[in-house]
């Protein structure tokens, strides 16, 4: 990030579990049913545009488990609200499928690129796809690198740019990453989320990553509630935010939050402000 300049802060509809309350999760082969998997909820998707932009975060992931109709009404409701609230759609969030598992190829490249179709009607900038979820081999690394192909030329078509994460087995590793990144090309991209791999290694391997990354997750673990002392641990958050400018990266931090206080704009703050703080410091002490 350029040294004086404020980060771009964003928001995914999975940090908003229980203020939605609802979920619609759809899988290949399986078409979404209402689900009350977090309640009620308090905000309505329709309304999250404005909601999120109220709290002062301009731009925001739409994840698939958060879009009760898959039909180009609605797509375009949601569009339309967005730009009424002055929110920028980053990326929908397609959170299943399974392009490296021989037996479901096929149909699961072909059910990705009917949401890649969905994220293009509701405007957003990216749709970001699971790489794989099999243990990493020659044969499964090739089905998915196929696949990523068919899904980032399809999405080229309809101007949406398909990126991936560093999540499931199939990129458990930034060998992995980077033999799947080089392998498709140009046309995909990569999500860096900070919280997905473990272990001593987990900072070095962000490290290696994280020059590539067009997005993040940045997200935080929360042991306690948001009142109580050490609730949040910034270390490993600092470090991550650092990896990231270390890298000279320059696009969305996206807020996730999962802790165990039900106050999810709350925790939600509370990142931006340590992300800010964090990238601030660092830039006083390079200037």
């Amino acid at each position: 990030m350029s040294a004086g300049r404020s980060p771009t802060i964003a928001v995914s509809t999975w940090s908003l579990h229980r203020t939605v309350g609802l979920t619609w999760w759809d899988k290949p082969g399986e078409p979404a049913t209402e689900k009350e998997a977090y309640g009620k909820g308090s905000v309505k998707v329709l309304d999250l545009p404005a909601a999120v932009k109220k709290h002062g975060i301009p731009n925001l992931q739409l994840g698939h488990f958060h879009v009760p109709k898959r039909d180009k009404a609605w797509l375009r409701e949601f569009r339309a609200a967005a730009k009424d609230a002055g929110v920028t759609i980053t990326s929908l969030l397609v959170d299943d499928g399974d392009p490296s598992n021989a037996a479901t190829h096929k149909r699961d490249v072909a059910w990705i690129n009917q949401w890649v179709d969905l994220a293009a009607e509701v405007g957003a900038k990216t749709a970001r796809v699971v790489a794989g979820k099999q243990k990493p081999s020659a044969d499964t690394l090739a089905l998915s690198v196929a696949g990523l192909k068919d899904i980032a030329a399809h999405g080229k078509s309809v101007g949406v740019r398909v990126i991936t994460e560093n999540w499931h087995d199939l990129l458990s590793s930034p060998k992995e990453v980077h033999h799947v990144l080089d392998a498709v090309g140009d046309d995909l991209g990569i999500l860096v989320d900070f919280g997905n791999w473990k272990g001593a290694g987990k900072y070095a391997d962000l490290a290696s990553i994280m020059p590539r990354g067009e997005d993040t997750h940045a997200k935080c673990s929360f042991s306690a509630k948001l009142n109580e002392p050490d609730a949040m641990d910034r270390n490993d958050y600092g470090k991550c935010v650092l990896i990231a400018a270390d890298a000279g990266y320059d696009g969305p931090y996206t807020l996730i939050y999962d802790g165990p206080d039900d106050d999810e704009w709350a925790g939600l703050a509370m990142e931006a402000q340590f992300i800010r703080d964090t990238l601030a410091s660092a830039s006083r002490k390079i200037a």
